[in-house]
Order: C-alpha cells, then structure tokens, then sequence
C-alpha cells in the first residue's frame, strides 16, 4: 500500500467566491484522483470537470495526516419512513 500511496495524487479545482460585499474567498475542491504510471506520465480520473478549466495535481495524503483535519462523530442516517398503501394511484 505504501507504494501505492506515493503513485497516488489528489486532484483538486480552486473557486473564487465572494460573499456578499466582502473580498474574494478560494475553495478547494476535489474533483478526482491521479497515478503516476511508470513512464514518470500522469493517468488522472476526474469525478468533474472544472468550470474553470483549472487543476491543481497534489500528492496524495491521507485525511487523517492533513492540518485542516477535523475529526468528527458520523452523522446518523434518517430512518426511512414507511408510506401509507392506498388503493389507487396518482
């Protein structure tokens, strides 16, 4: 896996958006990942296409590893709620 892990790269798009009257804040997203094939190319597998036409090609680190990491508790899944039978159909 340690192998694997320093072929991988993350893929990311960077947004300019500005809240109301205030300056101009980036966001970060990701948009896919990347491997390095051993020619020393790079494959990359996009999950979107940025609007912007930008990508930024980082390396691969683990969530848990990374300074803006906030550990938090799994959200609960709402209970799906059952529907009433009728005898027609709209």
């Amino acid at each position: 896996m340690e192998d694997q892990t320093r072929t991988m790269k993350m893929v990311w798009t960077m947004v300019e958006r500005s809240p109301g009257n205030g300056p101009a804040k980036s966001f970060w997203t990701r948009v896919g990942v990347g491997f390095v094939n051993r020619d020393g190319s790079i494959t990359l597998r996009l999950d979107a296409i940025p609007l912007n036409g930008t990508l930024q090609v980082r390396e691969w680190e683990p969530i848990e590893r990374r300074p803006d990491f906030v550990e938090t508790a799994p959200r609960p899944r709402p209970k799906p709620q059952p529907q009433p039978l009728g005898d027609s159909f709209v």
